[in-house]
């Protein structure tokens, strides 16, 4: 069955590579039009809004701070005004930043973390609202990770704990907004290779570790994470809200 998402209009953060790339690209080829955000990687974001509008769908790709709630605000105004209204919101946007122990972990390096994975997501999601009240189909996707679960690996105690708060803000804004007609879900990623999180952060060495650990004995890709959101963002999805989609392999299990 395919999903056809014709006429709907979709804005994803952290667009510009990895997960965020893989998922614009998806609800694009599905019929959706796409603002495509960045913070830093513009050539990425260029590229993405390059690739759905040679299939045929509209796209803008704008850069913001979404740590910023001023900057948020614009973001999602310029989408609105583009597309002409909002359907679908997915708060890709996060970072590990770096990895410490905790009694090594400044206070600016942690409200870091959870500004670039918590508080742009509130930031976002607060300011789509009004626009998504008004769509017949509102869908928010966040985007949790596996370490939310199992607490991550050696020295992501405040990134775990930023993605906890994503799992919390999803499953009370599910039940907040549900009279709206808007459903609310999370996709909590595993490890997924070739992304610049893992490129960064995970050494060769303890990816193949990772990956010799997963029930079905391969890595996921962002394409893997994108399936899953373009479910959620779909009409197959209209009575799923206040989940958290695991999306790992069998590595870990609720």
């Amino acid at each position: 069955m395919s999903i056809d998402l014709t006429g709907r209009r979709a804005l994803v953060t952290g667009a510009g590579a990895g997960i965020g790339a893989a998922i614009a690209l998806a609800l694009a080829k599905a019929g959706a039009d796409v603002v495509v955000h960045y913070a830093h990687s513009e050539g990425g974001a260029t590229s993405v809004k390059e690739q759905i509008e040679a299939g045929g769908t509209r796209s803008l790709a704008v850069q913001a701070d979404l740590t910023d709630s001023a900057e948020a605000t614009r973001l999602v105004d310029s989408a609105v005004e583009f597309l002409g209204g909002l359907d679908i919101l997915v708060n890709n946007a996060g970072h590990l930043v770096g990895r410490a122990p905790l009694t090594e972990t400044t206070d600016e390096r942690y409200n870091e973390i959870m500004n670039v994975n918590m508080a742009s997501t509130f930031f976002t999601t607060r300011q789509a609202l009004a626009a998504l009240a008004e769509s017949s189909n509102g869908r928010v996707i966040t985007m949790a990770s596996l370490a939310a679960e199992n607490g991550g690996g050696a020295g992501s105690v405040v990134y775990a704990t930023s993605k906890a708060a994503v799992v919390g803000f999803t499953r009370a804004l599910a039940k907040e907004i549900a009279g709206k007609k808007i459903t609310v879900n999370a996709v909590a990623p595993g490890f997924i290779a070739s992304t610049p999180f893992h490129d960064t952060f995970t050494p060769s060495e303890a990816q193949k570790n990772i990956i010799s650990g997963i029930p079905l004995g391969r890595a996921g890709t962002a394409d893997d994470v994108a399936d899953v959101a373009l479910f959620l963002a779909s009409d197959l999805a209209s009575y799923v809200t206040g989940q958290v989609v695991d999306i790992n392999g069998g590595l870990n299990f609720r």
